[in-house]
């Protein structure tokens, strides 16, 4: 039995309890293979160290998840073949800390949409123009844009029914005019595809449904186009963060006008869909200078009337 037979076995059964494993699936198949070209019979420790960092410029954080993908199958696969070799849990050390974002102003997130309206195949402009504009003003992940069924987009509601990590499910009610971007957008796609069996809300060119993958390369080349560069000593600007963007923005509109911040949170936190509490959100309130100026001043001002 192949690797790729055992993997396809392996991810079946994981999502017949309920699981996607989407990305999951696709490191997975991709490293099943990698070991079959090789004639290797088993996974040993090299081998998945091998291909874990492979993705030379990845961060640490990218080698440990997918280190992390392939231990969870080996402890599957060494019930099955004792000869399978599981990598140690402490075989990668990713960052203690997580990096610090890019805030796009408003005049960027403009370029870039403006942007992906001047891709020259009419589906890909549309879809990534209606998925660029949605996360910038909903904070979505971009797994969750791109799951997003017809029966998830209720534009006359102007609400969407959004599944998040761990299969929990939330709803995000959208400001009129995003709701009226989503019907251009259904109109256009419905014009430019007729014709498809796909759920999806978002579709490719031949009907299917996008991959974050392909959207993450092509926003590479918008960020390109909208003339955005990549600050010095950090990562290069990435559609992920205009969902920080969304929230940085979120927070810093809300000390301005002078709003309870910390009873707002567990609303920002519920929106964004952070499974963990407010507490994974207020990660968010150092993210940027203006945005921790901010805090520090309510803090301070807090302190002098109590």
């Amino acid at each position: 039995m192949t690797i790729r037979t055992r993997v396809e076995d392996y991810l079946a059964m994981r999502r017949a309890l309920g699981y996607r494993l989407h990305a999951e699936g696709r490191m997975l198949l991709g490293f099943a293979d990698r070991l079959d070209a090789a004639g290797q019979p088993t996974i040993t420790v090299s081998a998945a160290l091998a291909w874990a960092i492979e993705p030379k410029n990845a961060a640490p954080a990218h080698w440990c998840r997918r280190l992390g993908v392939v231990r969870a199958f080996a402890r599957h696969l060494h019930t099955l073949d004792p000869s399978c070799e599981i990598p140690p849990a402490d075989l990668l050390s990713g960052p203690t800390h997580r990096p610090t974002p890019y805030i796009y102003t408003a005049e960027e997130v403009a370029a870039l949409v403006h942007a992906a309206g001047t891709i020259a195949a009419p589906m890909p402009s549309a879809t990534c123009h209606a998925v660029i504009s949605l996360i910038a003003a909903s904070g979505l992940r971009l797994g969750e844009t791109l799951a997003l069924d017809r029966a998830d987009v209720d534009l006359d509601a102007a609400m969407l029914t959004v599944i998040g990590k761990n299969q929990h499910t939330r709803l995000i009610p959208l400001h009129p005019t995003t709701a009226q971007m989503l019907g251009r957008y259904a109109a256009r796609r419905d014009m430019l595809c007729p014709a498809t069996d796909s759920a999806s809300f978002f579709l490719t060119t031949n009907g299917h449904r996008p991959q974050p993958s392909s959207l993450q390369h092509t926003f590479a080349k918008l960020l390109v186009l909208a003339e955005i560069q990549t600050p010095p000593g950090r990562r290069r600007p990435r559609i992920h963060d205009l969902r920080h963007t969304f929230a940085v923005n979120t927070l810093i509109g809300w000390y301005r006008s002078g709003a309870d911040v910390a009873a707002h949170m567990p609303i920002l936190s519920t929106f964004l869909g952070h499974s963990g509490g407010p507490e994974a959100t207020y990660w968010y309130l150092q993210a940027t200078p203006e945005l921790l100026a901010l805090a520090a001043q309510r803090l301070e001002h807090d302190r002098r009337t109590s």
